[in-house]
């Protein structure tokens, strides 16, 4: 299947941070959507299309804040790109340490009142992650969009039903259903605590950073 075996070139410790990556992303994402006017922070396709819209409306306050969001994500990409060229042992524990930093910078502005800043940071952060499984000729994983997945799902059940019996979509499908439950739980904790929820990710993405320092992390 060339490169949509992506996943599956990777042991189940890996793919297991992989989909708690995505849950944290979903988490995130969830918080945003639902404080700040239905922006996102991961999903920059959804933010593109709206700010397509705001252009088209007129709405050039919000156009302000979509490009700023689409710029942050790209200099999060940024940020933990040069992170792993530079830091040649733990790359990926080194990736979510920044991912965890940003987070925390994020719930802190946040709670000083500054929530267009709490965003960007967000954003960022969301963007960094991204740079966890990319780099040097590791195969990369999408952590804060699902479309390839969702499309690697769909040819895989094609090929089921095509009679072909291996199952490489399975995990492409578990990938997805992470990001899913880490928004269903983002939604509950901003109903019970609001964007101070963030430390919760903050916390969380530190425990990443453990987790990833304990996996081997090799291809299979």
């Amino acid at each position: 299947m060339g490169e949509s075996d992506t996943v599956t070139r990777y042991n189940k410790r890996t793919v297991t941070l992989a989909v708690l990556l995505a849950g944290l992303a979903g988490y995130v994402d969830a918080l945003a959507f639902m404080g700040a006017k239905s922006y996102f922070v991961s999903f920059m396709s959804g933010n593109s299309t709206r700010l397509g819209t705001s252009l088209a409306a007129g709405d050039f306050t919000s156009s302000a804040m979509l490009m700023g969001l689409i710029l942050a994500f790209v200099v999060g990409v940024t940020l933990g790109s040069l992170v792993r060229h530079h830091l040649k042992k733990h790359q990926r524990a080194s990736a979510i340490g920044l991912v965890a930093v940003l987070l925390l910078l994020a719930a802190l502005s946040h709670s000083i009142g500054s929530g267009e800043l709490s965003l960007l940071l967000c954003a960022v952060a969301m963007g960094s992650e991204n740079a966890v499984f990319q780099g040097g000729d590791e195969a990369g994983i999408g952590l804060t969009y699902m479309t390839g997945a969702l499309v690697k799902i769909g040819q895989g059940m094609a090929g089921q039903l095509s009679g072909q019996r291996n199952r490489h979509w399975v995990p492409y499908a578990i990938l997805w259903s992470g990001l899913i439950v880490g928004a269903a739980l983002g939604a509950k904790c901003h109903e019970s605590w609001g964007m101070i929820a963030l430390y919760f990710a903050a916390l969380f993405a530190g425990g990443l950073v453990v987790y990833a320092r304990l996996v081997t992390a090799q291809p299979l």
